[in-house]
């Protein structure tokens, strides 16, 4: 069947073919790509990445199944133990009290740091100075042998009468030296990440506070520290997490945490390579359940700070990318704003 064209649009095609030919024809021009034919670019790379992971996976995997110095049975076996939780609680005791002391202790150095007084901002300097500079494990032993330096500790009036005084090795337990081992390295530590979080807050909402009436103290804890937290969180989570595997460290004073009542049992069974496993896995337990806290806090914080959605604990564990991360997984949307334009270009292209 013949088809009719009519006089314009024949006019027009011959129009735009003798443009795109005068173009080409002109000095300096680029000429017209035809991507009609184009194909997608071949990566042959990532396949051999990929056959090179699945070989090692399948031998790792072998490895597991097939050695018997595992003993998978053993490990079943003081995996839910007692006297495993019993260490457990204790890790984690120690690890609460510790970033309490830690968070709270930051803040007041890292405002101590910025202080217009002098000799209190060289004072806080020096203290993330000195610990910072320390290894923990160094600090760990100095106090529970404190008592080999100060035999009594009282507290009284300087230079003065004491109160109350006692005994170092009754007063400083290994309990009482892993946290203030613990803590007082953390605090230096959380202090610069304080400080690095007040520090990003633009110095016009201080301005703007201060123009409002509102006091030092009051811009402090209603104007710049919740605009901080969204910078200050993700370093604390992977403190706290940090703080969940230093703790191992006390077992050289004797506090009977997860690592100390592993070492204590394979002393006696000589089953050392299951109970390390033990141990291994339930650090690898508590260290996800704080990532995922970790990332909820994270976005709760991030709202209204980043148009793209933040990775989470899922997306990570699913090896999902970032931008796939904003999709709704059961509708198959994107959860950015309808109303921004970027987003509009991109649907309508």
């Amino acid at each position: 069947m013949a088809t009719a064209h009519s006089p314009t649009s024949t006019t027009s095609t011959m129009n735009a073919a003798t443009d795109d030919a005068g173009r080409a024809a002109e000095p300096g021009a680029v000429p017209a790509v035809d991507v009609a034919g184009a194909a997608h670019i071949r990566h042959p790379m990532r396949w051999l990445s990929v056959l090179v992971l699945a070989v090692l996976g399948a031998q790792l995997g072998h490895f597991l199944v097939t050695n018997t110095n595992f003993e998978w049975s053993t490990v079943g076996s003081y995996f839910g133990a007692e006297v495993i939780g019993r260490g457990i609680a204790t890790t984690i005791e120690l690890t609460v009290i510790a970033m309490l002391i830690g968070i709270v202790g930051g803040v007041l150095v890292a405002v101590g740091r910025m202080s217009e007084n002098r000799v209190l901002s060289v004072v806080c300097g020096a203290y993330v100075w000195f610990f910072r500079g320390i290894p923990v494990l160094v600090q760990l032993v100095f106090w529970y042998n404190l008592s080999a330096l100060l035999p009594r500790i009282s507290f009284g009036v300087p230079f003065g009468p004491e109160f109350v005084s006692g005994e170092t090795n009754s007063l400083i337990t290994p309990l009482l030296a892993a946290v203030l081992g613990l803590g007082l390295n953390e605090a230096a530590y959380m202090a610069e990440i304080v400080r690095g979080g007040l520090l990003g807050v633009d110095q016009g909402q201080t301005e703007a506070a201060a123009a409002l009436g509102m006091g030092k103290t009051r811009i402090l804890r209603r104007v710049v520290l919740p605009q901080a937290m969204r910078f200050i969180v993700p370093p604390t989570g992977s403190q706290v997490i940090s703080m969940m595997k230093a703790t191992s460290l006390v077992s050289v004073i004797a506090l009977a945490d997860l690592l100390y009542t592993v070492q204590s049992i394979y002393n006696r069974t000589f089953e050392t390579i299951p109970l390390l496993i033990v141990a291994c896995l339930w650090y690898l337990v508590m260290t996800s359940v704080l990532y995922v806290g970790q990332s909820f806090i994270e976005r709760y914080y991030a709202r209204g700070a980043t148009r793209h959605a933040q990775q989470g604990f899922w997306d990570f564990a699913l090896f999902r990318r970032r931008g796939a991360a904003a999709t709704s997984p059961a509708t198959g949307t994107s959860s950015a704003s309808p109303a921004d334009p970027t987003t509009e270009k991109e649907e309508t292209r």
